[in-house]
C-alpha cells in the first residue's frame, strides 16, 4: 500500500522494486493535489487499486484550479476504483488499516490506523503541533475540531502520527501540548 502518492513517483517505483514488492493499493487521505498529484501515473504503472473516500470527488475535479493555486500544471487526473469509507479495513490481511472518516480539512478526509502496529497514518487532520489547515474549499474549522475530538484523541498515548507534512508524533504528546486539542478550543 502506498499513502498519499503526490508527485515522487519514480522514488516510489524504485524503493518498490528494491524491496521486491507488488503495489496492490493506493490510499488517498485526501484529494489535495500534493497528495494525489501522482496517483493516475502510479496506479497506470503498477495496475494498484485507488482508494479516496468519495467526499473528495468534486476536489479531483479541481485539479486545474489547485495546480494554479501552486503556479505549477495540473497532474493527470486518477480513476478512483473505490471509496475509503469509515471504518472499512485497507493495506494487508497481516496488517490492516482501519480508515477513520476525519472530516474538516477537506470534506473527505481520513486517516489510517494500524492499531496492531500502533500507528496512525494523519494525512493533514494531525500535525505535530498543529493541525491541518481550513480556510481552503471544503474545510470547515468546526468539523476538523470534533474530528480531532471524537476520532483522534481516543487513540492511545503511545500511538506514533505520521503526518502528511512535517515531523513525527506521538498522540500523547499531541494531547498535552497541541493547543487545538485542548478541551476549550472552538472557533
Amino acid at each position: 500500500m502506498v499513502i498519499d502518492p503526490g508527485d515522487e513517483i519514480d522514488h516510489i517505483l524504485v524503493r518498490l522494486s528494491a524491496l521486491g514488492l507488488t503495489l496492490k493499493q493506493v490510499v488517498i487521505t485526501h484529494a489535495h493535489i500534493d497528495h494525489v498529484g501522482g496517483a493516475a501515473r502510479l496506479r497506470r504503472v503498477t495496475g494498484a487499486v485507488v482508494l479516496l473516500n468519495h467526499r473528495d470527488d468534486f476536489l479531483l475535479k479541481m485539479m486545474e484550479t489547485q495546480a494554479s493555486w501552486l503556479g505549477v500544471a495540473p497532474p493527470e487526473i486518477v480513476s478512483v476504483d473505490g471509496s475509503a469509507d469509515d471504518l472499512s479495513t485497507v493495506g494487508l490481511a497481516t496488517i490492516p488499516a482501519q480508515v477513520l472518516h476525519t472530516p474538516g480539512h477537506t470534506p473527505g478526509s481520513i486517516c489510517l490506523h494500524l492499531a496492531s502496529e500502533q500507528i496512525l497514518f494523519s494525512g493533514d487532520t494531525l500535525f505535530a503541533g498543529t493541525i491541518g489547515r481550513t480556510d481552503l474549499p471544503g474545510g470547515d474549522s468546526k468539523l476538523i475540531l470534533r474530528s480531532l475530538r471524537e476520532r483522534l484523541l481516543p487513540l492511545p498515548d503511545f500511538t506514533r502520527v505520521i503526518p502528511g507534512h512535517g515531523r513525527e508524533t506521538v498522540m500523547g504528546e499531541e494531547r498535552e501540548r497541541n493547543p487545538f486539542l485542548h478541551p476549550g478550543m472552538h472557533f
